[in-house]
């Protein structure tokens, strides 16, 4: 069993926003493999479903993107799996735009969301894949990360978001390794 998160925070006034590409790739999962993410639990939206022939719950915390380590922690501790088999997806403002950054495990770089997720699991070993929203010169980082994408860009994050999409399945059927090396970059 896989447990994949997006991150991202909860309204309609957050949709569209460069800091909720997390729960768009979960949308798309959700979309891609029939997979219905509307019960509430663990303080998130979840859906069960099979994706590469393995059981998966998809998660959108709803605790707002600096406390997503309380829906991580509760889901984790619960379910008992391997870290391995808990996949993060967030957005990332030190990668290039649309480009995508899979790892197994490391820090959380400068992302809040991800910060609160290793500090309550106290461990960082496990797969994410950061996706790149790029950087304003002439915005402060809060004020960017909350922008709409242009229209423009909504197009190529559409596009990036189903790669997103592909890299999970990736990862639950050849492993890290092979969506690393087959996604990054």
């Amino acid at each position: 069993m896989y447990i994949i998160v997006g991150l991202g925070n909860p309204g309609k006034k957050y949709d569209l926003t460069r800091h909720n590409v997390g729960f768009e790739a979960i949308d798309r999962l959700s979309e891609k493999f029939g997979i219905s993410v509307n019960k509430l639990k663990y303080k998130a939206l979840i859906g069960e479903g099979v994706i590469a022939g393995e059981k998966v719950i998809l998660v959108k915390p709803q605790t707002y993107m600096n406390l997503s380590g309380e829906t991580v922690k509760a889901i984790c501790s619960f379910y008992q799996l391997p870290m391995e088999n808990l996949i993060v997806i967030f957005d990332d403002v030190d990668t290039d735009f649309g480009k995508l950054r899979i790892r197994k495990k490391g820090s959380a770089g400068t992302h809040n969301g991800m910060r609160h997720i290793i500090y309550l699991l106290q461990q960082d070993n496990f797969p994410r894949i950061r996706i790149g929203i790029g950087r304003s010169l002439r915005l402060e980082l809060k004020d960017f990360v909350l922008q709409k994408f242009s229209k423009s860009e909504l197009n190529e994050m559409n596009e990036t978001i189903d790669k997103v999409a592909n890299a999970v399945e990736c990862i639950i059927d050849e492993g890290a390794d092979s969506a690393m090396n087959r996604y990054n970059g």
